[in-house]
């Protein structure tokens, strides 16, 4: 069963994207071309498999992977289609990085999601015709001295620490699948030397970030519907006007302390409109009570107006606990909407928290580890990152591993355990065995039936 989790990787891989090896070949590769021993996509593979194989770190190539005894360069020549006779270290791949740089990586990995939305993978996830794509920040790296010009500083008692942030935007399903769609990495101007107060310097650059990103996101995806998804901090005025700007959707948490204004008008109005009002009994026992109003008017500090509905979720667990939760969105609410709002728009934020950055920073793709001492090369490895877990989810739930099991009948994870130990079978499977020639065909990997699930 171990066996067939390489050639399980292999078909997803050329099931959803068969123009890769043409995508590869198009990279730009500023090295020596006639002393060059290693292609193109020979290396991509070759920096990839540290995060498809979660290995954590780029030495870990040298210790995992490069026995010759095994069947790793069988296995990687062919997704390359490349033919080389020995495998590289990990100073070759940096080396390679460095040359081809961190945009076209980027670039790839909007090729990818491209791919995704045009071939309608993604589709039952859908919100009111849009797709779901959340906005947040994370820490990536965290040092004592200055690790570039671009370092972000902060006070913790009287030591000076130095870190690095990125803002991403995620597409997001009721499955869990969180796929990066857009970065943007927050960086001070090389002459910024004073030390912000860390709150403030969070939401003035992750906002400004966010109109980087939604320049890029929108140039990237025009014809794309999205509906924005973000915590409280997003629902100002800048945000709100950008995304009518975009003719974008929104859900975003509402809190008492942002836009207190409208909070207490939000909540006045409430008693005035009892019938805006649904009770839900889920089948675990959980009682939900949903409330809205729409309507609701707001001026920003720049003088726009603004015009939307907010609703909340107060929920009882059958312990007794209960919980409050509640969004603005453009949506015009009622009773046939507002448990979808909630469900598909509003909660499943946390997915790029618990699916996105939790899991890149817990599983072994090891988001927090310093891959290079060079910033313009660390973006790149972060691209990486990014496209090794978007194949990783597309193998997860993709179907493939289900029907392995089920022809063991098994679950998923009474087969392999847990989804973390998918990554070890991979890893398993392109040393001890040689995955069959059938798995890399292009024509049969686009005929097999490859079910996403996304709801």
């Amino acid at each position: 069963m171990i066996r067939s989790v390489g050639p399980a990787l292999v078909r997803t891989v050329r099931h959803f994207f068969p123009d890769l090896p043409a995508w590869l070949n198009g990279l730009p590769d500023t090295r020596h071309q006639p002393m060059v021993v290693y292609p193109t996509a020979f290396l991509f593979w070759w920096g990839l498999s540290a995060f498809l194989f979660k290995l954590g770190s780029r030495r870990q190539l040298d210790y995992e992977l490069r026995d010759l005894h095994t069947d790793v360069l069988s296995n990687l020549n062919r997704l390359a289609g490349a033919a080389v006779e020995t495998l590289p270290v990990h100073q070759t791949l940096d080396h390679f990085v460095h040359h081809v740089g961190s945009s076209p990586f980027a670039d790839l990995r909007t090729q990818m999601m491209r791919r995704l939305i045009r071939m309608k993978t993604l589709e039952d996830a859908r919100l009111a015709g849009a797709y779901v794509v959340c906005f947040d920040g994370t820490g990536m790296l965290t040092f004592r001295d200055r690790h570039c010009p671009f370092c972000l500083t902060a006070k913790q008692g009287n030591t000076t620490l130095y870190f690095h942030t990125v803002l991403e935007a995620k597409l997001v399903t009721p499955s869990g699948l969180c796929l990066s769609m857009g970065t943007e990495f927050l960086e001070n101007a090389p002459q910024v030397s004073a030390v912000p107060d860390t709150e403030t310097c969070r939401q003035d650059c992750e906002l400004k970030a966010f109109e980087r990103l939604a320049e890029s996101l929108k140039r990237d995806f025009p014809q794309t519907p999205i509906c924005l998804a973000g915590d409280s901090l997003y629902a100002c005025g800048p945000v709100l006007t950008i995304a009518e700007e975009q003719g974008w959707s929104y859900v975003l948490t509402f809190k008492e302390g942002r836009m207190p204004d409208v909070w207490k008008e939000f909540q006045a109005l409430l008693h005035l409109v009892p019938e805006n009002t649904l009770s839900m009994k889920l089948v675990d026992g959980t009682e939900q009570l949903y409330r809205w109003v729409n309507d609701l008017s707001y001026k920003d500090d720049r003088g726009r107006s603004h015009v939307f509905s907010a609703f909340s979720c107060q929920e009882k667990q059958r312990d007794g606990t209960t919980r409050f939760f509640a969004w603005i969105t453009d949506h015009r609410v009622s009773s046939h909407n507002v448990a979808e709002l909630a469900t598909k728009g509003g909660r499943i934020r946390s997915a790029i928290e618990n699916e996105g950055f939790n899991m890149q920073k817990n599983s072994g793709l090891n988001l927090e580890h310093a891959y290079s001492k060079n910033w313009e090369r660390e973006k790149a490895y972060y691209y990486l990152l990014q496209i090794g877990h978007l194949i990783l989810q597309l193998l997860e739930k993709g179907g493939l591993l289900e029907q392995m099991a089920r022809s063991a009948k098994k679950t998923v994870v009474q087969l392999f355990g847990s989804l973390k130990n998918v990554a070890r079978r991979l890893l398993d499977s392109f040393r001890f065995s040689v995955i069959p020639d059938e798995a890399f065909d292009p024509l049969k990997a686009a005929g097999i039936r490859v079910r996403l699930d996304t709801s």
